[in-house]
């Protein structure tokens, strides 16, 4: 007895079981049975086809092809399967041909997520369990048709993803940060941690990255700040960029990282590499957890001292965490200037209060003063990106460290956006402005040959790129 015909006796004998009950029900809700078995059957079929695939195929042959030839020769298998196999299942040809690229995905892809991966319109994919998919296109989440057969299902392309560069996730360990191969950041949480069923969120990097141009043609800055912020990072000031979840910092870190002349040495430490400099001379760091015995662990704080052995022109730090903001700031302070760290923070003078607390997690004795008087020493200017409520993203201020005053370290702002109100659309309306202040490291940077124009720190007088 074929699929479809078992199938077809299950639904007769539901039918005979429940006849009185379903006549009392509304043709809605007839309507969504029948599609969640529909959907039942379609997954059961896929999944059939799936181990059968693998059992048939040789994998280790489809390593040695392209993915154009893989996906033919798995298509030409599967199509073969479904034919002989399941000729009377109860799928039309669009579902047909749905189910075989379907398939491919879950040999050589990461299953329904791979059309998103796929899609350059998603920024941000979020698996909130097995039935619910939801993505982010323009600052928007929409929820997705796609989903998981069951929770084992999310979690084969869970372990898919993170085996692929060395990390694990289990009972003992489940939380796990990781990347794709293509650098996008991945999260992944499973049970009992994550309640419902596994958890999974990817932020998707563009295979082409963002420039500075870019940024400017979005409206997130001006060219009198890229002008500026070219100055900053070719002079080698120290700069932390600030902001919250999905601000950008990363994108601006990127994009910062392009005016990092193409001789010095650059030394990038990150959790999860996703940084993407376009510079010849680059070595990349990524910490490492522990085993399942608990040792082998590499932590940041180990790699940025390593780091400073390896003579470096230049460290990039991914975002600081935790007590390695400590040897940050120390190589900011012993020679490596032009560092380029980011920090989760919602304001500039958060971001300070913050690296307060990080040096704090060092274990040092140091006073309160005593730490104040060393960052302010070690950071030039701090970059305060933020996701406004529209979904776009802006660099709000930027800001110079001048130093102390008292117990408390002072900042000027150079630049800023204003916001003056929200659109009928609901975007937000502004303006971008200079506040007047020629910052004292500009003398250092036009000693260094990059001289500004001359109205480079005029106030705006009336409100320019309302988006």
């Amino acid at each position: 007895m074929n699929l479809a015909e078992r199938l077809k006796r299950k639904a007769v004998k539901r039918g005979v079981a429940n006849s009185e009950k379903a006549r009392s029900q509304s043709g809605q809700s007839s309507s969504v049975v029948s599609r969640n078995e529909a959907q039942d059957q379609y997954f059961d079929i896929k999944t059939r086809i799936h181990d059968r695939l693998i059992d048939m195929i040789d994998l280790s042959l489809l390593d040695t092809l392209s993915e154009s030839d893989m996906r033919s020769e798995i298509a030409k298998v599967a199509e073969g399967l479904l034919w002989e196999e399941f000729q009377n299942a109860p799928l039309n040809l669009a579902e047909r041909k749905r189910m075989l690229s379907e398939i491919q995905d879950e040999v050589i892809g990461l299953g329904p997520l791979e059309p998103f991966i796929q899609d350059s319109t998603v920024n941000d994919i979020l698996v909130n369990g097995y039935k619910q998919i939801y993505v982010e296109r323009a600052g928007v989440l929409e929820l997705t048709p796609a989903r998981f057969k069951d929770d084992d299902h999310l979690r084969r392309i869970i372990d898919r993803i993170v085996s692929k560069v060395g990390r694990r996730i289990d009972e003992s360990q489940p939380l796990c940060d990781a990347r794709l191969l293509d650098g996008s950041r991945v999260n992944a949480v499973i049970p009992p941690l994550a309640i419902d069923g596994p958890s999974l969120s990817i932020r998707k990097f563009s295979k082409d990255p963002l420039e500075v141009a870019d940024l400017i043609g979005f409206n997130s800055l001006t060219q009198q700040m890229a002008v500026l912020m070219e100055g900053i990072v070719t002079t080698q000031l120290n700069v932390l960029i600030s902001g919250g979840t999905g601000s950008g910092k990363t994108t601006l870190l990127n994009c910062l990282s392009r005016n990092v002349p193409e001789d010095e040495r650059v030394v990038t430490i990150e959790d999860a590499a996703e940084l993407q400099l376009k510079q010849n001379h680059v070595v990349r760091l990524e910490t490492r957890p522990a085993n399942i015995e608990g040792k082998g662990e590499i932590t940041m704080r180990d790699l940025v001292k390593n780091c400073l052995r390896m003579r470096p022109d230049r460290i990039i730090v991914g975002e600081v965490r935790a007590s390695e903001a400590l040897d940050m700031l120390q190589a900011m302070n012993t020679g490596h200037d032009g560092s380029l760290t980011t920090i989760h923070a919602n304001t500039p003078r958060d971001a300070l209060m913050r690296l307060e607390t990080m040096i704090s997690m060092a274990g040092l004795n140091l006073s309160p003063i005593s730490m104040k008087r060393y960052i302010s020493s070690a950071i030039d200017v701090i970059i305060q990106a933020t996701r406004m409520v529209d979904g776009t993203r802006k660099v709000i201020s930027i800001q110079e460290v001048t130093g102390m005053e008292g117990e408390m370290i002072t900042m000027q702002e150079i630049f800023a956006f204003e916001q003056t109100g929200m659109s009928q659309e609901g975007k937000v309306e502004g303006f971008f402005t200079a506040r007047g202040i020629r910052p004292k490291f500009a003398d250092k940077l036009e000693r260094m040959g990059f001289p500004f124009p001359k109205d480079l720190f005029h106030v705006a007088h009336k409100p320019q790129g309302k988006r």
